[in-house]
């Protein structure tokens, strides 16, 4: 079963002509549709039109122009003798080969000016059907969904041989994966139109690419890959390191990159298991990665470390020795990434800003837990005061920045900082006053003078008493305790300012 006949009819024309090329120096016949088939005519190819094969012209501007059984019946035929006479018996003949890919819907709803007659028109009818035809028989007939896959067909049609069944059956899932991605996008946009962008589906379709294998998941027992949304260009760049990405390296640098662009200024966030040991804002990067750095000099060994600035060679240089097992800057100046590259088991990534995905997901026993992403932050002016004395100007600086700080930390958490840096964290405990005292731990003699951020409500007066106890001076946190009035009792004997925001940011 050589390739002798071909239908080709893509949007993407790239390696489009090598591949007409090829196929038609080996003898096999060319059926082309539209904009395909001129531009093979272009290329002095040979081609027959589609309407020479069904006798019947486009219609309706082009909705319509492979939806007919002669060609339909030839992807689909079987090379039984039933269907091969119910084929001659029409005057049909069998396609061995069908090239095809689908207009780019993703990228025109992408746009933000889009409107809806333009992305209605992006949905591809015929393309999908005859994917999906041509998968369905792929015993029969090979398919092409990506230019990648053209060169392996030519070389066995070149060869004068069959495509081997097990790589039309890859070609076939993948021509089946590209269409329900296709139908994904579709329905994600049309639900959004439908029932409001702020609706939650009633049906969560999604689709998504495998970009890496990784060596193992959370432990080296477990499986692991990284996926990538379709449609969408990548955004992280692996510049050096010998390792890959590892799937603790993946959730690490997403809670570093996250920190790191929360701020304005020139930021470094230093992280062990997704939490800050060191975050600190300054009016230079190399600054703010010292500042970074001294708040837990012990805890940065074999860290994550993001940065909101393209890294220069100070920094590289401040860093030096320390082992970090991923850095991540959206740019690198070139005799920084120079010296990064003698560190072989460094991770350096080039990461570039990327569209947020509407969702957060988590599996679940039994299903998926899906919520929109905690990217709101309230503003220091929409708080309010709860306490006697009134925050100082540079109090409502450290608040400010503490409050940002808390936002991305493992719930319960409580950070302890400056205007600029963080000198204590306490994340993830169970006790809320147990995060108070191990953020006092961690910061030391820097707490005298800290302010304190809670992303979630003081239970009890006990821990505004013992950030008091460690010196701190002004506490931010949501309010909304039943105990509300004896934690302000607290703060006002003690002599703290207290601020409530109204919103908590719990992070599981």
């Amino acid at each position: 079963m050589t390739i002798q006949r071909a239908l080709l009819s893509v949007h993407n024309k790239a390696g489009l002509i090598d591949l007409a090329r090829v196929l038609s120096t080996h003898g096999v016949e060319l059926v082309a549709s539209g904009g395909t088939a001129r531009a093979l005519t272009q290329a002095d190819l040979p081609c027959t039109p589609v309407e020479e094969v069904t006798h019947f012209p486009e219609m309706l501007g082009g909705r319509v122009k492979t939806l007919h059984p002669a060609i339909h019946g030839g992807i689909l035929a079987r090379r039984t003798p039933q269907h091969l006479a119910d084929l001659r018996k029409q005057g049909m003949q069998p396609f061995d080969l069908v090239v095809c890919n689908l207009y780019p819907f993703s990228r025109t709803v992408a746009r933000a000016d889009v409107t809806e007659a333009e992305a209605i028109e992006e949905i591809d009818i015929g393309g999908v059907t005859l994917l999906r035809a041509a998968a369905k028989n792929f015993e029969s007939v090979t398919v092409l969904c990506d230019p990648q896959d053209y060169l392996t067909v030519a070389l066995h049609v070149e060869k004068g041989e069959p495509v081997p069944i097990e790589t039309r059956r890859h070609l076939a899932l993948k021509a089946f994966r590209h269409t329900a991605a296709y139908d994904a996008a579709i329905a994600a946009w049309l639900g959004r139109q439908a029932e409001g962008a702020d609706a939650f589906p009633a049906v969560l379709t999604l689709s998504a690419n495998l970009a890496q294998v990784l060596r193992y998941g959370e432990n080296p027992h477990q499986r692991a890959g990284f996926y990538r949304w379709p449609d969408t260009p990548m955004t992280l760049a692996q510049l050096s390191g010998e390792k890959e990405m590892s799937y603790n390296n993946y959730v690490d640098l997403d809670a570093a990159w996250g920190m790191a662009q929360e701020f304005a200024r020139p930021t470094a966030a230093i992280i062990k298991h997704t939490n800050p040991c060191g975050l600190a804002s300054a009016d230079s990067l190399v600054e703010a990665y010292q500042l970074a750095l001294a708040a837990d000099p012990v805890s940065a060994y074999g860290s994550v470390i993001a940065v909101n600035r393209p890294l220069d060679l100070a920094t590289v240089e401040a860093i030096g020795s320390l082992f970090v097992e991923v850095l991540a800057a959206p740019a690198y100046e070139p005799e920084a990434l120079k010296a990064l590259k003698r560190k072989k088991n460094l991770r350096v990534l080039e990461v570039k800003p990327e569209a947020t995905f509407p969702y957060a997901m988590r599996t679940v026993h039994g299903g998926l837990l899906v919520q929109t992403p905690d990217d709101a932050l309230e503003p220091a002016s929409a708080w309010q005061v709860v306490t006697q004395r009134q925050p100082t100007a540079a109090e409502m600086t450290a608040l400010d920045f503490a409050w940002r700080v808390a936002k991305h930390v493992k719930s319960n958490a409580i950070v302890f900082t400056t205007a600029n840096e963080v000198v204590g964290v306490g994340a993830g405990q169970m006790s809320r006053v147990d995060s108070v005292r191990l953020a006092a731990q961690k910061a030391g003699d820097k707490a005298r003078g800290a302010v304190v951020g809670s992303d979630a409500f003081f239970p009890f007066p006990d821990g505004v008493e013992a950030a008091a106890a460690a010196g701190c001076t002004a506490v931010v946190q949501p309010g909304g305790s039943m105990r509300d009035a004896e934690t302000i009792a607290a703060a006002d004997r003690l002599g703290l300012a207290m601020c409530f925001t109204g919103v908590r940011h719990f992070k599981h």
